[in-house]
């Protein structure tokens, strides 16, 4: 394996788990905005709950996600900063403004509670929907140049079907990812009544969400051909993709454990359907190789030098090997532990 496609893969890997976390921390918000009004359940109090410790995790992967793409690929860094200044800058307003409240919502928590809820619930719609146009922008044919300076084709963005293809695959799927996590997270919980309306609202995303990723691959023909044939030439990864997410769906029915009151395995649910964004996140990836911006930036005419990405890669491992622990560590603390998860 090249040098190249090893730097390729891990930056890849941060995207994805990015992705996953990012979008059970942004779709949390949004469960609690939604519910925050319904006097008689729990969903807001669970959503909150997971929601106080997991964002600080979650934006560890956004670092690491700039940090590698400007040590790794300094070529597509200078390309992608400038044609993504607008669209990354809001977004990182939005999440400058949410993370602000989330961390002094809790000094006065009484008197912020609800303004934290509305703020992380409405940025939490946004986030996603700013975030994914990165990758149809990596199409090609949205990127002019002018003296020079590249520059976002807006026009060609806003008409493109693929692009609201995306929005909606975004939405949908944190829609559908955060649902899923938080039944699980009630199911351990043992709040019950908040298990089965997550459950449900997992059960009636849950199809939008694969509905919206056919719709990628439709509109895919017309705007990016040559994306289309290479995801041909990877569709096992797809459709190993599909057959979890029918597993992790079908398991929701499952009939009902020794002591709960409601059917369903989300634990098995939540592993499967990760599973199936793992693995369709491979395939495309695959696909989209050798180009990171297509047709112009690939990933040798982007790549940093090689003295400097061993010892990029060298350092990478010393701090992956210091976060795991930490990593672990949480889950027990926050995910697992019972005193915790059942607290008033």
């Amino acid at each position: 394996m090249s040098d190249q496609l090893i730097a390729v893969s891990l930056l890849w890997l941060f995207v994805f788990v990015y992705a996953i976390a990012a979008s059970v921390d942004f779709g949390a918000g949004f469960w609690a905005l939604v519910y925050l009004y319904r006097k008689e359940n729990n969903m807001t109090t669970i959503a909150n709950r997971y929601l106080s410790p997991s964002w600080e995790v979650t934006n560890v992967f956004i670092v690491l996600i700039v940090v590698g793409m400007v040590s790794f690929f300094p070529g597509a860094t200078a390309a992608l900063g400038t044609v993504l200044l607008l669209p990354v800058s809001i977004a990182l307003l939005l999440l400058a403004v949410r993370s602000a409240f989330l961390v002094y919502s809790h000094a006065a928590e009484s008197k912020y509670r609800r303004a934290l809820i509305i703020i992380s619930g409405a940025t939490g719609v946004f986030l996603p929907l700013l975030l994914i146009l990165v990758l149809p922008i990596t199409y090609g044919g949205v990127i002019g140049v002018s003296e020079g300076t590249e520059h976002l084709l807006w026009g060609e963005l806003l008409t493109s079907p693929s692009t609201y293809a995306y929005l909606a695959f975004a939405g949908l799927s944190t829609l559908f990812l955060s649902s899923l996590l938080l039944a699980d997270y009630s199911h351990v919980s043992e709040d019950w009544r908040a298990y089965r309306e997550y459950r449900k609202d997992a059960i009636l995303i849950g199809p939008f969400a694969l509905i919206a990723a056919i719709l990628i691959l439709v509109t895919m023909q017309e705007d990016a051909p040559w994306m289309y044939e290479n995801l041909l030439a990877h569709k096992g990864w797809i459709l190993a993709s599909g057959v979890f997410y029918f597993l992790g769906y079908l398991v929701l029915f499952a009939p009902k454990k020794a002591g709960a009151p409601s059917p369903g395995r989300p634990r098995l649910a939540v592993i499967a359907t990760v599973l199936q964004y793992l693995l369709a996140a491979t395939g495309y990836g695959a696909a989209h190789l050798p180009y990171i911006v297509y047709p112009t930036v690939t990933i040798e005419s982007g790549f940093t030098d090689e003295t400097t990405f061993h010892a990029l890669f060298a350092s990478y491992i010393v701090g992956f090997a210091v976060l795991t622990p930490g990593f672990w560590l949480f889950w027990r603390m926050f995910m697992r532990d019972k005193k915790y998860l059942r607290q008033k």
